[in-house]
């Protein structure tokens, strides 16, 4: 991974109190930026904030539900006035609800399509005023491999994380030449709890949190000439189909 230097850099997370959002806040803040970490519980956001701190990362926090605008762009100008501006959106906040269409409720639908692509519609949004702001920056989505390959049951999270990446790619063509950047990370399994379960010794297989972070970190560390506007990351070695 080529060294980042995020001094002087605002980051933002959403969906940063665990797993892939938390490694990726937790990277940024090694690389010098100040880093804003936000979830949808004010006590997961509280003890993050605490124990980052307690590092020596200069972190701020504040809760928000992405899936109401209001919130979000209370949570941009609360970056902007605690962390001095914002230079970096990390879009990562998601939720995975897998069930065939007959099965699915319209809530559940909602629940998803609304926190995995409406969301990142209103943190982008709302977060673009504030990049100009600064001369531009960047936006990186976490996205997923669900958004080139549908599977049965994920009708919900397919549409979501194919939609994502379309908006992404519009986005980018949007930006570009507001020296804005826009890329989105595309994992395969990761072995985090965000299945709802604790991954088991059996799955080492899977990817990391931390691998997908490294991404993160290497394209911010692009030249501004250059734009890797979509990686795929996958295991190396899992396990074989029998």
């Amino acid at each position: 991974m080529k060294t980042v230097d995020l001094r002087g850099k605002v980051g933002l997370v959403t969906g940063s109190t665990r797993g892939i959002g938390r490694a990726i806040a937790e990277e940024m803040a090694k690389a010098g930026a100040t880093v804003v970490v936000s979830g949808t519980r004010e006590a997961d956001v509280a003890r993050v904030v605490e124990e980052m701190r307690a590092k020596g990362h200069p972190v701020f926090g504040s809760a928000c539900d992405v899936r109401r605008y209001d919130e979000v762009e209370a949570l941009m100008s609360f970056a902007a006035a605690q962390a001095g501006g914002l230079d970096i959106l990390i879009n990562n906040a998601g939720v995975g609800l897998f069930s065939p269409v007959s099965e699915m409720s319209p809530e559940e639908w909602d629940r998803v399509i609304d926190t995995n692509l409406t969301g990142v519609f209103y943190c982008s949004r709302a977060a673009i005023p504030h990049l100009l702001k600064r001369g531009g920056g960047d936006i990186i989505n976490i996205s997923s491999l669900a958004g080139k390959n549908a599977f049965a049951g994920g009708a919900a999270y397919n549409a979501s994380k194919f939609g994502l990446e379309g908006l992404s790619e519009a986005m980018m063509l949007d930006l570009r030449y507001q020296n804005v950047k826009v890329a989105y990370v595309m994992p395969g399994s990761v072995a985090t709890e965000f299945s709802g379960r604790t991954p088991s010794e059996e799955e080492s297989w899977r990817l990391t949190a931390g691998d997908v972070a490294e991404v993160v970190l290497d394209i911010l560390a692009q030249d501004r000439r250059a734009l890797a506007s979509r990686v795929e990351l996958r295991p190396f070695q899992p396990p074989r189909k029998s």
